[in-house]
């Protein structure tokens, strides 16, 4: 399995699906322990991260979590950059830019990030498709209804599974009407943007009909409050419910797995690759 970055260059991994590890540069995200405002601690946590397999490490400046706003570009190149050329000092490993900024993410890739992951699916910027195009990176169509702020107020859907289906197409057209190339698009349903619990259970039910798209498949589902919802664990008890919604998406397609427990979950792969290369 392998995402096409820039420069020809590949990302590859021998595992079922590859791991991005989740590194927030932000004093408010909505898991605490994914938060890492100070550079020190955001580059050791890298480090980790990478030293435990994590493929990507996704790298964030702005919350993204239900009811949350904008920041400022300035600020928000101002978390981002140093961590991004930190690792940079001691790491080759890929490094995504989660922003929905076009001014953010140039600054990221000129620091050293490889690919764009936009939850706004190129909506909320129009520079953005063309600073992914121009500098020939990957980037991941996340769907949302809305923004962070107000996806939560009665999010309602008739068919879910279509509705994002259709949207991510336009989100694609979106994207390639800005001549971002059709081997660097990665798709994203958008576990917990804007859906219901029952809405959130039927996309990983159906994550086979967003591979039928013909674009890698990301989940980010990461101790989200469905898991809580289905367990009654808080946000710190759902490891395991992320492992387990992990694995059955793993084992339905998914490529990408977005998750704050690095380790855990590559060993989940490890247990999944050793069972299906078993004699």
């Amino acid at each position: 399995m392998q995402i096409n970055l820039s420069g020809g260059r590949t990302l590859s991994t021998s595992r079922s699906s590859f791991v991005m590890g989740i590194l927030n540069a932000t004093p408010d995200s909505f898991f605490s322990g994914s938060r890492k405002p100070e550079l020190q601690e955001g580059l050791d946590t890298a480090g980790a991260m990478i030293d435990d397999g994590a493929d990507i490490i996704d790298i964030g400046g702005e919350s993204t979590r239900p009811g949350s706003s904008y920041i400022e570009v300035d600020e928000e190149i101002r978390r981002v950059v140093p961590l991004i050329e930190g690792i940079r000092k001691f790491s080759d490993a890929a490094i995504s830019i989660d922003t929905r900024k076009a001014a953010v993410a140039e600054a990221a890739i000129n620091a050293g990030a490889d690919i764009v992951n936009d939850v706004s699916g190129l909506r909320d910027d129009a520079r953005l498709g063309f600073i992914v195009s121009q500098y020939d990176v990957p980037v991941v169509l996340m769907h949302m209804r809305g923004t962070p702020e107000n996806m939560q107020k009665n999010p309602h859907y008739t068919d879910v599974v279509q509705e994002i289906i259709d949207e991510l197409e336009i989100g694609v057209c979106r994207a390639k009407s800005m001549t971002v190339a059709a081997d660097k698009i990665i798709i994203d349903p958008g576990i917990g943007f804007g859906k219901r619990l029952e809405d959130n259970l039927l996309i990983l039910k159906h994550i086979q009909r967003f591979r039928d798209l013909g674009y890698p498949v990301l989940i980010g589902l990461s101790r989200k409050s469905f898991i809580g919802d289905v367990t009654g664990a808080d946000i710190d008890s759902r490891l395991a419910g992320s492992i387990a919604a992990n694995m059955y998406s793993v084992m339905n397609g998914a490529e990408i797995l977005r998750v704050h427990d690095v380790k855990e979950t590559v060993w989940m792969l490890d247990i999944i690759s050793a069972i299906e290369g078993a004699d």
